[in-house]
């Protein structure tokens, strides 16, 4: 059986190390592009020069895995549901569910955003499921690219 194309959506991510890591855990596990939106830094800034924070942490797969900037992210959320994918928000949220617990049935497209306020509420209103990683600890929550990189090898069976 063919394993679903998978995409990602980092949105409003603050820290370029974080965006790094996240490239590099994404080419690691098969992802075929990462849409940018919000004031998520991209791999070049605007005079066209690697982002050495990037760079530094993806280790080349800034290089590798095709990249886009999205400068309107409800119309391109709108236009990913209409070509049939599947939208999926790594987020705490009351009504989410345990990521275990999602299946992946198609294209899909993951979501995560900024590291201390989320995804905002019109975000996750256009998203088909709200997956969240439990939290044992003290802490509530984890690093975003760390979450990230769980949701990704245990939903996708990686």
């Amino acid at each position: 059986m063919k394993r679903p194309t998978v995409s990602i959506l980092l949105h409003d991510i603050r820290s370029a190390h974080n965006v790094g890591a996240m490239f590099r855990t994404a080419d690691a596990a098969g992802v075929v592009k990462i849409f940018l939106s919000g004031t998520t830094p991209r791999p070049v800034d605007r005079f066209g020069r690697p982002v050495k924070e990037i760079v530094k942490t993806a280790l080349g797969a800034e290089k590798t895995l095709k990249w886009q900037h999205v400068s309107r992210v409800e119309s391109f959320l709108r236009e990913c549901k209409g070509k049939g994918d599947q939208i999926i928000a790594i987020e705490q949220d009351k009504k989410a569910l345990d990521y275990k617990k999602v299946s992946i049935s198609g294209p899909t497209l993951f979501v995560v955003g900024n590291e201390v306020d989320g995804l905002p509420r019109e975000i996750l209103k256009m998203c088909d499921i709200v997956a969240e990683i439990p939290m044992l600890g003290a802490k509530e929550s984890l690093n975003v690219s760390v979450a990230l990189g769980i949701a990704l090898f245990r939903m996708l069976d990686v």
